[in-house]
């Protein structure tokens, strides 16, 4: 089935965007100091900064990795990622921002300086600057590419061929030249719409896919077999998915463990809500200490409805289409197949080992089969005459015999070692909702569909490239570089690093359409285990231990990589969320030890840089507890 766009379609796209692009730049076009470019004047009211939360949070990053999530085994936990947030956001607006906007910083490792050194902003402006261009940049923009490619993959449009590559590039470039022409302004007023269209966009697939599946039968559903085939949308879905709808995973789940519920999920919850520059420059930009509770707030209860219109799809898109899923997981797997089947005969020698995940052995057990033979012999053991029929224990027999070749590597030159090949998957998952667009939005509607996916894409990588020049610009190039920079020379490095930034992450994103990612959004959350749990560390032990010395922020943030590559080394089993956990508390007890050896003789007085009005609004916090109960709720509903 192919994706078109009719007439309608497209004047409503490109209608879109324009309005987009001219809101932006009309509401942008007066700004002359970095503070206009980076910081919106200081002038954001709250219903602009809660909207632009949640468009610079929700992009395909969500709509694809999160749906794609839900779509596999996790169901409705991973919602966790969204509730969680709701109440940290809370959180945030009366603990981290008063702090944040009494100080008058710009970022977020400026207010290191003030509590540490010099060193700690510097660290801290490095490792955001390399998670935001090699991460989370690469991450949204190929999700995006990936939304286009499952969408219109092959057909050639305005003379250019749709791949990932060549998506990942012309997103890349469109978001690039966005952001360097408005700045943070721009963005906060192209996300009021985008936000609204995300919202609205996302509302309208789950109407189409609960529709859908109220109609489906068991030639299209087998499952539904031994369900009544007169019950409705919801009682069919909750009859297929019971096992999803639920917060609450073992203690040997790979990804959202229930003790990550405890403490792991927390760390990047606050790390992201509450230090993560691309979200929080938007409080920053807040006119006034009371609108940007406001702000924060109206975006924490606007994270309630998320999963709804995020999760739910994924899982309706595996009961409906997960032959389809088959299908592009078929695609992504040829290559790898290819190759074994040209050295299937001949494992002597051979450069490649193969892995695969117990959705392929489900589906193609003999071919398994034949790979963990081949790989018995390429590590020199021979193969056990039984094999479990069980498929995990199958992919366990498959993974210890990839650690043994792993070991014999380390034993043999370079150009002798045995490589491991791409994963070997049974569905790709993350082709969920982009599935249930090619299938269930109708013509008419679907120029407003991918006007919105390309919104959320736009306005997430507007955000990071933005955030990520500010903090090159105000932590690195004004401090080390030209102290005496000029504020026109400030925007305009800033918008030189949105252009080198934008070429490093398009370079980057086609090649996480590999299989041994895991799907896009662990890719992110696993490689921001690398800096958020010491980030975190560093601030909370900062504002809570007044007596801590200079030195503990700079050996915390440092502490944090190397000790979370090791627990992933060493124990590769433990979910990263839990390595997260243990990674903050380690940081914690060193930066004790430090402090009690030598903490600073009288505690660290913050300064106060600002003139802002710094009253704090009344009616968030009721809003803020109604938001925190709502949550409690919700999850003792689906627990």
């Amino acid at each position: 089935m192919e994706f078109s766009l009719s007439g309608f379609d497209i004047a409503i796209f490109v209608g879109f965007i324009i309005a987009v692009v001219s809101l932006g730049v009309l509401k942008s076009r007066k700004e002359k100091s970095s503070e206009d470019y980076f910081l919106a004047g200081r002038g954001l009211s709250w219903w602009l900064i809660g909207f632009s939360l949640i468009a610079a949070n929700i992009s395909t990053e969500q709509f694809i990795g999160m749906s794609g999530s839900a779509a596999k085994w996790l169901g409705l936990a991973i919602a966790s990622y969204e509730w969680m947030a709701a109440i940290t956001l809370v959180i945030v607006a009366f603990f981290f921002l008063p702090m944040f906007l009494r100080s008058g910083i710009y970022t977020i490792p400026e207010f290191l300086q003030y509590r540490y050194n010099e060193a700690a902003r510097s660290v801290m402006a490095m490792f955001m600057i390399l998670t935001y261009v090699f991460v989370t940049f690469a991450a949204v923009v190929y999700s995006g590419a990936l939304t286009v490619k499952t969408l219109f993959g092959g057909q050639e449009i305005l003379g250019i061929t749709i791949t990932i590559t060549s998506a990942c590039w012309v997103i890349g470039v469109l978001a690039a030249a966005y952001v360097a022409s408005g700045g943070l302004k721009a963005c906060a007023w192209a996300d009021l719409l985008q936000g609204s269209a995300l919202i609205v966009g996302g509302a309208i697939v789950v109407i189409l896919a609960m529709r859908e599946l109220g109609v489906a039968t068991v030639e299209t559903i087998p499952e539904l077999a031994n369900i009544d085939i007169n019950a409705g949308a919801v009682e069919k879905f909750r009859a297929l998915n019971s096992h999803k709808l639920h917060m609450v995973m073992p203690r040997s789940d790979p990804e959202i463990p229930w003790t990550a519920l405890v403490l792991g999920l927390w760390i990047p919850n606050f790390y992201y809500w509450g230090l993560n520059q691309y979200i929080t420059q938007r409080t920053l930009g807040a006119k006034s200490l009371g609108e940007g509770q406001k702000g924060i707030v109206f975006a924490a209860a606007l994270k309630l409805i998320i999963p709804f219109i995020i999760v739910i799809p994924g899982i309706i898109a595996f009961n409906l289409y997960k032959l389809d899923m088959k299908d592009e997981a078929a695609d992504n797997n040829k290559t790898v197949l290819a190759k074994f089947e040209q050295v299937q005969s001949e494992p002597v020698g051979a450069k490649t080992a193969f892995k695969f995940n117990d959705d392929f052995v489900e589906m193609y057990q003999e071919k398994a089969l034949a790979i963990i033979a081949f790989n018995h012999a390429l590590a020199g053991e021979k193969t056990p005459e039984t094999m479990p029929e069980d498929f995990k224990a199958m992919v366990g027999i498959n993974n210890g015999l990839l650690n043994k070749i792993s070991e014999k590597n380390k034993a043999l030159d370079k150009q002798q070692h045995i490589e491991i090949s791409s994963e070997l998957i049974g569905y790709k998952y993350d082709a969920a909702f982009a599935l249930l667009i090619k299938k269930l939005v109708p013509s008419g509607l679907r120029g407003f569909m991918l006007a919105a996916i390309l919104g959320a894409v736009m306005s997430s990588l507007a955000s990071m490239l933005n955030s990520a020049s500010t903090i090159f610009t105000m932590d690195i190039y004004r401090k080390y570089i030209n102290k005496k920079a000029s504020q026109i020379n400030l925007v305009t490095t800033g918008r030189i690093c949105v252009g080198v930034f934008a070429v490093i992450g398009c370079s980057i994103a086609p090649m996480l359409d590999d299989p041994k990612f895991g799907g896009i959004f662990k890719y992110i959350q696993e490689f921001q285990g690398f800096i958020s749990p010491g980030i975190l560390a560093v601030f909370v032990f900062g504002l809570l231990v007044k007596k801590a010395p200079p030195i503990t922020g700079v050996v915390g943030l440092l502490l944090n990589p190397p000790m979370y590559y090791l627990l992933k080394l060493m124990m590769p089993s433990l979910a990263f969320l839990d390595r997260m956990a243990i990674s903050f508390f380690c940081v914690l007890a060193v930066m004790g030890i430090i402090t009690m050896i030598k903490p600073l003789k009288e505690p660290k007085v913050m300064p106060i840089k600002t003139d802002i009005n710094l009253e704090s609004s009344g009616i968030a916090k009721v809003l803020g507890l109604v938001v925190v109960a709502l949550t409690v709720a919700l999850y003792i509903f689906f627990w």
